[in-house]
């Protein structure tokens, strides 16, 4: 599965992860139903995919206040991101 996924550009040419370094194997992890591996790989995987779905959803269906829902689902991804990434970058230094 790994040969098919992209490399990560930032990671090649700095050496340092990106804010999305990890989703992709994350996905592929929550796919096979492996979710601890998953949280650990990326811990924002289980609310982007929310937050996706409902993205999704509400280009297709009328929810009211999808605009102040998808303003906080991206609030909370947005920290959960960050809190991960400074935490990951805490471990490799």
């Amino acid at each position: 599965m790994e040969d098919y996924m992209l490399p990560c550009l930032n990671k090649q040419l700095f050496g340092l992860d990106c804010l999305g370094c990890g989703f992709q194997r994350a996905t592929a992890f929550l796919f096979t139903g492996e979710f601890t591996q998953a949280f650990k790989m990326y811990p924002a995987v289980f609310t982007l995919w929310i937050f996706f779905i409902f993205i999704g959803l509400s280009m297709f269906i009328e929810i009211k206040n999808a605009r102040k829902i998808k303003l906080i689902l991206a609030i909370i991804n947005g920290v959960i991101i960050l809190v991960g990434y400074f935490y990951k970058m805490s471990y490799l230094f």
